[in-house]
C-alpha cells in the first residue's frame, strides 16, 4: 500500500527538538505537518530512560513553548525545597502524550505516525504495517534526530563483556532481585551521578560502590538555574565577570567554583569535562562519600573479578554488577544552517536549552521567508564537552541570543516563552535585585564574550564561529 500525505512540513522525530518546534510552528503559521517517529508514541529517548531519571534543570526550561511543564511549581519539602520541579519520566511521557493529543491533534494542523522509519526522499514506511508514505515535493523535511542522545537501555557497550561478568544499563537497576558485593558504575556523566545518587538514597554503602571516571565533570550549581530572572541573570553576569577576568580556562572554572556557579565532585582533581549538567549541592555531599574511584581512562573489557581500562587494571567481587552509564546523551556532530536545501536541521541556538532552541526555530520559520534571514537570526551552537568547547558553546549561544533578540517580535515572543531562561516576562514587577543583575550583566557582558572567544579561538570570527 501507498499513501500521499498532503502536508506542508515533514517532521522526522517526535522527542523534545520535534515536538518543540512543531508546536511553535503550528502555532504561528496555517500550516499541515506529519510528525513521523520510529517509536510508539511522542516523547522520543525519554520513553526508553532509565525509571529513576529526572530532568536536571527546572521543568520550566524543558517541554513546548505553549505549555509549561510541571505548571512552574515550587518543590515543598526535601532537600531542593524552595527550587522549581524537576519533572520525572512518567510525568515527562505524560506531558509529551497531553500535548501531542490535546493541542496538535486536536488543531487539525497535525497527523502522526508513529513507528514509522523515515527512508529519505520524502518517504516513510511504518513498521507494522509495511504501508507507505509520501508527501508533496513542496513540503519541507525537518531533521529533529540530528542530536538524538544514545540512551544506555538501548545502546551496545562501548568495551568487551566476558562470559560470567555482569553488566546491566542503568535501567535495570531498578529491577534487581538480589544485592551485589559491590556495584560498579561506569560513566562520569548526568547519568552515573544519577546511579549514583539512587543507589545511595537506598541503603547502599557508599564503600560498596567503585566509580569508574574516565574524566572528571564541572557541573553547574542547580539553585542558580532557576526560572528567576534575578537569579539566573545575576549567574549569568557573575559568569561573564569571571570570563572578562580569566588567565585561562582552568584557571575561569576555578574562579566560577569559587563564586559557587560551578562545582566538581572531588577538589583535588582538575576536571576536564564541561558538558555542565546542573547538580544540587546536597547531591555533592552525597557523592562525596563515594571513595572508590578510578580513574585510569574508559574501559575496555570487562570479566569476572576484573576490569580492564585503557591505563591499567582493578580488581573488583567476583558478583560485581557493573552499572553501564556510558552511553552519548550530548551528541556533537558538526554545526550546520539550521536552513539548508534538503531540511531544516534543528539545533540549539543559546547555550544549554535545545528546547527553547527547537521552538524558536520553529517561531523563526513560521514568521519568515527566506532561509539566508532565517539563518542569520538563528545561527547554531554546539553542547559543551572540554573546557574549549563549553566556551566555544556560551560564546556562539550569547552571539546568536543578540542575533535574534534585535528583531522586535522575536524578542517579545521570546520574553513570553517560559523555555527562555534569559527572558523578563512582561508583567515581572521588577525589583533591586534584577535591576543589579542587569546592570553587572550589561557591564561584564562584551568583554567575558571577548575574552571566551579568544580563549576558545573564535575571536574575530563570525557568528557561526567560521
Amino acid at each position: 500500500m501507498r499513501r500521499l500525505v498532503d502536508v506542508d512540513y515533514l517532521v522526522v522525530g517526535a522527542g523534545a527538538t520535534g515536538m518543540a518546534f512543531t508546536d511553535a510552528l503550528t502555532d504561528h503559521a496555517d500550516v499541515r505537518v506529519a510528525l513521523v517517529d520510529r517509536r510508539h508514541a511522542a516523547g522520543g529517548h525519554w520513553l526508553a530512560a532509565y525509571p529513576f531519571v529526572r530532568l536536571h534543570q527546572a521543568s520550566t526550561f524543558y517541554g513546548a513553548a505553549s505549555t509549561v511543564l510541571g505548571g512552574g511549581r515550587i518543590q515543598q519539602r526535601g532537600p531542593e525545597a524552595g527550587l522549581h520541579e524537576r519533572a520525572d519520566q512518567a510525568k515527562i511521557c505524560s506531558y509529551y502524550s497531553d500535548l501531542l493529543t490535546h493541542r496538535m491533534l486536536a488543531s487539525g494542523q497535525v497527523e502522526f505516525f508513529p513507528g514509522c522509519d523515515y527512508r529519505g526522499d520524502r518517504t516513510f514506511v511504518s513498521r507494522v504495517s509495511g504501508e507507505v508514505f509520501d508527501v508533496p515535493e513542496r513540503c519541507r523535511v525537518v531533521d529533529a534526530r540530528y542530536l538524538s542522545p544514545d540512551i544506555p537501555a538501548e545502546s551496545a557497550h562501548r568495551f568487551g563483556v566476558a562470559e560470567g561478568a555482569r553488566v546491566v544499563p542503568v535501567n535495570d537497576l531498578a529491577r534487581l532481585e538480589e544485592a551485589p558485593r559491590q556495584f560498579v558504575v561506569v560513566g562520569s556523566g548526568k547519568t552515573a551521578t544519577d546511579a549514583c545518587i539512587w543507589l545511595l538514597a537506598r541503603g547502599v554503602d557508599p564503600g560498596a560502590i567503585c566509580w569508574v571516571r574516565p574524566r572528571d565533570p564541572w557541573m553547574l550549581n542547580r539553585a542558580l538555574i532557576q526560572p528567576d530572572p534575578a537569579i539566573y541573570l545575576g549567574m549569568v553576569a557573575d559568569m561573564m565577570a569571571a570570563s572578562a577576568a580569566a588567565a585561562s580556562l582552568p584557571d575561569l572554572f576555578l574562579d566560577l567554583e569559587e563564586r559557587g556557579i560551578m562545582h566538581r565532585v572531588d577538589r583535588s582533581v582538575t576536571p576536564t569535562m564541561a558538558k555542565a549538567p546542573t547538580l544540587g549541592t546536597w547531591e555533592l555531599d552525597e557523592l562525596r562519600t563515594i571513595e572508590d574511584i578510578v580513574r585510569l581512562g574508559h574501559v575496555t573489557s570487562v570479566r569476572r573479578g576484573r576490569i580492564e581500562l585503557v591505563d591499567g587494571s582493578v580488581g573488583v567481587a567476583d558478583d560485581a554488577l557493573v552499572v553501564d552509564c556510558a552511553a552519548d546523551g550530548l551528541k556533537q556532530p558538526p554545526l550546520v544552517p539550521i536552513w539548508g536545501p534538503e531540511a531544516i536541521t534543528p539545533q540549539p541556538v543559546r547555550a544549554g536549552f535545545p528546547c527553547f532552541g527547537a521552538a524558536i526555530v520553529g517561531y523563526v520559520e513560521a514568521t519568515r521567508d527566506d532561509d539566508a534571514e532565517k539563518n542569520r537570526l538563528c545561527p547554531p551552537s554546539p553542547y559543551g564537552n572540554t573546557l574549549t568547547d563549553w566556551a566555544r558553546m556560551n560564546v556562539l549561544g550569547l552571539r546568536a541570543s543578540a542575533s535574534f533578540g534585535a528583531e522586535p517580535d522575536v524578542k517579545a515572543w521570546a520574553d513570553g516563552v517560559a523555555l527562555n531562561p534569559s527572558r523578563v516576562p512582561p508583567d515581572h514587577p521588577g525589583s533591586p535585585a534584577l535591576d543589579d543583575a542587569l546592570a553587572r550583566l550589561q557591564e561584564h557582558l562584551p568583554g567575558g564574550v571577548g575574552r571566551l572567544a579568544e580563549l576558545s579561538g573564535l575571536a574575530g570570527r563570525g557568528a557561526t564561529g567560521r
